[in-house]
């Protein structure tokens, strides 16, 4: 699952404050850099009959997830991990699969990512 952002809006954001508040998600998480083994971050995602989201910390509010695959449900359901990465630099706008993936690359080798292993909660009926 990759968490990213678009590029800060103007007169309402600044890249500050867009990174204080996913490094506050990670803090939250307790991801960290990719330098090793990715650390177990809890049962923190969600799997419902209409909706997939990832508790990232915040009291009060889930982080949807845009439809994940029937397969990638159903491994995180049987109690597989599923990666978290948060990527602290704004994704490209339109950026497709190489793009994203050489994003990817890039924010990891500059320590601007940071990771951590979710799996499911109980089956809600979300």
């Amino acid at each position: 699952m990759l968490i990213g952002h678009p590029s800060p809006r103007p007169l309402v954001e600044s890249p500050e404050s867009v990174e204080e508040a996913l490094l506050g998600m990670a803090d939250a998480m307790q991801l960290s850099l990719p330098t090793g083994l990715v650390p177990d971050i809890g049962d923190r995602l969600l799997i419902g009959e209409r909706i997939t989201a990832l508790d990232y910390g915040h009291p009060l509010v889930l982080l949807e997830m845009p439809t994940p695959s029937a397969q990638w449900r159903e491994l995180v359901a049987r109690g597989e991990h599923a990666c978290v990465t948060l990527c602290l630099d704004p994704i490209p706008p339109g950026a497709g699969r190489d793009a994203v993936e050489a994003f990817l690359a890039r924010s990891i080798a500059n320590g601007r990512a940071l990771v951590g292993a979710a799996s499911a909660r109980a089956t809600s009926r979300a």
